[in-house]
């Protein structure tokens, strides 16, 4: 990784998992991070383990509740504010698989958190990432996009719900998000780039925190005997944000077999994923229920 000195990172969900140790080995190679945690006591915990370990790094905690469209813009005003240029966002938080359920604003909440908070939180801090010099917005989606599809007649699972389904969708908006986001960058000339990462499979607490009963134990089974490291699967993350040199649309993810676990290395997204028709109709979709527009964030950086 090269060097981070001077540059502002914010990883969202940073207090375990994944996103822990992305904020670690920014940190580690000198970049300033703003660590979200939707749980303070939880994030806190996060906070002292990392000062304890690099007690000179530039490290903070904010709380940011991604279930909630309100709080995103809370944490938005507030460092647009602050108005210190913001080099790489890092949309890592995620849940996977839970009993269905809905965010403050109604969403499913797989949807409403996997994709529509980072949607949300990435146009709101456009002016920020283009004030910095090569920036990034790195998302996080997952090898199971491959499964998804944006279920346009029932996003909330009011008709039928699978847990696997719907976090498939939320993984697979990831992709059309990112991609058609890439594209919108380069067209209104901003100076920013957005990549995609996914880690394989992964051993963290995404598996099991939300899952019950046979799925959990199944999950827990995965993950001793099939998943590499947390530490590995971060690596594909890391790679994206700041190998010098990446493309705007590339994604990053495993070398190993069927991408679960390796270096990482390109990877091809699912081609429906790739298709601008499907995405800008999902970008509309996503700008009506955030009541966001780029073409709104654009102007005011001009």
């Amino acid at each position: 990784m090269p060097d981070q000195t001077g540059r502002l990172a914010i990883v969202t969900g940073a207090n375990s998992g994944l996103g822990f140790q992305t904020a670690r080995e920014l940190a580690r190679k000198g970049a300033q991070v703003i660590m979200t945690a939707r749980d303070e006591g939880k994030g806190q915990m996060a906070l002292a383990r990392l000062r304890a370990e690099l007690p000179d790094a530039a490290i903070e905690l904010r709380r940011l509740d991604l279930a909630d469209l309100d709080d995103v813009e809370a944490f938005s005003d507030a460092l647009l504010a602050e108005g210190r240029p913001l080099d790489l966002l890092i949309n890592n938080a995620g849940v996977m698989m839970p009993p269905r359920g809905v965010t403050r604003q109604g969403h499913e909440t797989q949807f409403g958190v996997n994709h529509l908070a980072h949607f949300a939180l990435t146009l709101r801090l456009l002016p920020l990432l283009s004030a910095a010099a090569g920036s990034r917005v790195a998302t996080v989606s997952s090898d199971l996009h491959r499964r998804g599809r944006i279920h346009f007649e029932d996003l909330k699972g009011e008709k039928s719900y699978s847990r696997m389904g719907f976090y498939a969708q939320s993984k697979f908006a990831n992709v059309l998000f990112a991609l058609e986001l890439d594209r919108r960058l380069k067209a209104a000339r901003l100076p920013v780039i957005s990549v995609l990462a996914h880690p394989g499979y992964a051993d963290t607490n995404l598996q099991t925190s939300a899952t019950s009963g046979v799925l959990r134990l199944f999950m827990r089974i995965g993950n001793r005997f099939m998943a590499q490291t947390a530490e590995q699967g971060a690596l594909n993350q890391l790679y994206a944000a700041t190998v010098e040199g990446l493309k705007g649309g590339a994604f990053i993810g495993p070398d190993g077999f069927r991408e679960m676990r390796g270096s990482p290395t390109l990877v091809h997204p699912l081609a429906a994923a790739t298709d601008p028709t499907l995405a800008a109709k999902f970008w509309r979709l996503s700008e009506d229920l955030t009541l966001l527009k780029f073409p709104t964030i654009a102007e005011r950086m001009q």
